[in-house]
């Protein structure tokens, strides 16, 4: 019996030790990033290569925004988080990476100028929120729409100051916008007014004059 309590003992110790590793990953991630202003957080997937459409369609993007003023938050890893900040980088712009910790390793790519690695993907998703004046959302997996669901449930629910999510690449988007409209919003589960949460844009330059005209520098 008191084997077995001195278990659970340091089983609890443990847990509240890991609550100086979770606040340590905020005050790096605040310090790191609150004198950053304006910035957009670009998301999309790790699994495209350098010869795919969408990697160059968010290289391009990235160098815009650099261009027009704007850092550059990604999740640091491959494919489009590459592309992005790789054109960021190259337009002399702030080029964040966050990356995180995997049982798969996910390798930081060369192009971010600004880095920082988190264990946790809660405080990361924080960091991307907090200090994003814009969303921008090109094609991607599970994690991007992880991303994406939390942005939109956050500012829905007025948790957040509501700011502007694009999602790049409609014919990509169309089958989940069609389920939003013809499953969710049908059937009640959402309203009119959360349609007009994401602007759906395809053309990288129309995307920076909206993004210009609802994010004033």
């Amino acid at each position: 019996m008191a084997e077995k309590q001195y278990l659970i003992d340091a089983w609890e110790l443990g847990e509240s030790w890991r609550l100086f590793r979770i606040i340590a990953e905020f005050v790096e991630g605040i310090e790191e990033l609150h004198k950053i202003y304006p910035a957009v957080s670009i998301f999309g997937s790790a699994r495209v290569s350098p010869d795919d459409p969408i990697y160059k369609k968010a290289e391009l993007i990235g160098r815009k925004c650099a261009e027009a003023g704007y850092a550059v938050i990604t999740g640091g890893g491959g494919g489009v988080m590459e592309a992005a900040n790789k054109g960021a980088s190259e337009a002399g712009g702030i080029s964040i990476g966050m990356n995180i910790e995997l049982p798969l390793e996910q390798k930081p790519n060369p192009y971010a100028n600004v880095r920082l690695s988190f264990r946790y993907f809660f405080v990361r998703k924080v960091m991307f929120i907090k200090y994003a004046q814009a969303y921008i959302i090109l094609p991607g997996g599970f994690g991007t729409l992880d991303e994406l669901s939390e942005a939109i449930t956050l500012i829905q629910t007025k948790k957040i100051k509501p700011f502007p999510v694009f999602l790049v690449e409609s014919s990509y988007w169309k089958p989940l916008l069609d389920w939003f409209e013809n499953t969710l919003l049908k059937t009640g589960k959402i309203s009119p007014e959360d349609m007009k949460i994401f602007t759906v844009i395809d053309e990288p330059d129309e995307l920076i004059e909206e993004l210009t005209r609802r994010v004033v520098l």
